[in-house]
């Protein structure tokens, strides 16, 4: 069983920036990556890294003004997001999964809590 806690959500004007955080219980490798959930609408996923070599992935929406990177500690991620706007806002989730090959935003197995993110 993997836990997963975020940190870093906030309510910021249009054009800001946040930087969110998740930390993952373990060290195994694995791919991890951050989803949204905006009310009304359904989850969605927006950027993901494998730690074992770097590789990210980024939903169409985001590519561009998101950036997640593994902390030094591979078990630490983060996503850094610039240019936000008011479509943006939505409830942040961090998510694992195996690291098998990439074929989109699914088979997440474990998720946080969840992190409030306001534009």
């Amino acid at each position: 069983h993997v836990q997963l806690v975020e940190s870093g959500g906030d309510s910021v004007q249009a054009g800001g920036s946040l930087r969110l955080s998740c930390v993952a219980s373990g060290s195994t490798p694995r791919c991890m990556a951050w989803f949204r959930q905006a009310p009304g609408k359904e989850r969605e996923g927006v950027a993901a890294v494998y730690t074992v070599d770097g590789r990210t992935y980024y939903s169409e929406s985001v590519k561009g003004r998101f950036t997640i990177s593994q902390g030094a500690a591979k078990n630490e991620q983060s996503l850094q997001m610039n240019s936000l706007k008011p479509e943006d806002t939505a409830m942040y989730y961090c998510a694992h999964r195996r690291p098998t090959p990439w074929d989109g935003f699914q088979g997440f197995r474990y998720w946080g809590q969840g992190t409030q993110v306001t534009v």
